[in-house]
């Protein structure tokens, strides 16, 4: 198919008319319909309705729009890229991370990347969920585990240590436990059955540790890292707390230090079509070299 021709096409489907879609392309009316009409012929099926008001996709027509949009869309994102390695890294970029990563170690840097580089424009989208980076759903994601997906590149960022943690107010009211069996005395929070699994494992090392027969009584579930967070600090019970969520919080005492809880590695992946996408290289360096500084 002559690409000129499908270019023509999609130019005047989407401005509904000959005379519209010839502004747009700098040619004249005539020229337009001429070949509008001769790949008609060369597909051998109608792809407008002409009536008075101006022009309608017939159902092949449709059919050969959404092909020609797609293509339209991907050359769009293509010419962007070839841009972008010749020019200042600029343009939009997403990046997913879960609630309580996002927002307390991703979202605390984000100014320092935008003071660098100002032209790109970060959405910061944080979900409990994975988004699909392959639908482009997100342009880059920082995961606390390996990414499932294939052709997806992931650079480690770093270890995310979670520790046991209560607050100063709990351990006046209640004591501070020197071992896990002291926890039988003591009020548990958790992550709710319906988190991913690598965080599940995380907050069961209170609750059903290695040679527990009966998982511990737990006295507060909630769904979500921050809320479980804010729980502890409010003095509710003892929690599993992430590195990152307790800076800021000298309230939070950290338990149970003889102890070896476990942890997640942190990862930065985003899809192989983005590799040489220039926003996106510098925002990995950008954070490659914050979570260095900040794991040691």
């Amino acid at each position: 198919m002559d690409w000129d021709k499908l270019r023509i096409f999609h130019t005047v489907a989407e401005a509904g008319s000959f005379t519209r879609a010839g502004d747009g392309l700098d040619l004249s009316q005539s020229a337009v319909s001429r070949q509008i009409s001769s790949l008609e012929r060369e597909l051998k099926v109608p792809l407008f309705h002409r009536h008075a008001r101006g022009l309608m996709l017939t159902e092949q027509g449709d059919i050969l729009y959404r092909a020609a949009r797609d293509i339209h869309q991907r050359l769009a994102v293509t010419r962007a890229r070839l841009v972008e390695t010749s020019e200042r890294p600029s343009g939009p970029l997403k990046v997913t991370a879960s609630v309580g990563l996002g927002a307390n170690w991703v979202a605390r840097r984000i100014p320092e990347f935008l003071d660098l580089y100002p032209e790109v424009q970060v959405e910061l989208i944080l979900t409990s969920g994975a988004l699909d980076l392959a639908m482009r759903e997100a342009d880059v994601a920082i995961r606390l585990h390996r990414p499932f997906e294939a052709d997806l590149i992931q650079r480690r960022l770093f270890t995310v240590h979670y520790h046991a943690c209560a607050s100063t107010d709990y351990i006046k009211r209640f004591g501070e436990p020197r071992t896990l069996d002291e926890l039988e005395s003591h009020r548990l929070i958790t992550l709710s059955d319906d988190q991913p699994a690598h965080f599940l494992n995380v907050h069961r090392f209170l609750t059903r540790f290695p040679d527990l027969a009966e998982p511990r009584q737990v006295h507060l579930c909630v769904n979500d890292a921050q809320a479980l967070r804010a729980a502890v600090v409010s003095g509710a019970g003892i929690g599993m707390v992430p590195d990152h969520a307790s800076e800021g919080h000298p309230e939070l005492v950290r338990l149970l230090r003889d102890y070896e809880a476990p942890s997640l590695d942190c990862y930065f992946v985003y899809p192989e079509a983005m590799r040489s996408v220039a926003r996106l290289q510098v925002f990995r360096d950008f954070l490659l070299q914050k979570a260095q500084r900040w794991a040691h």
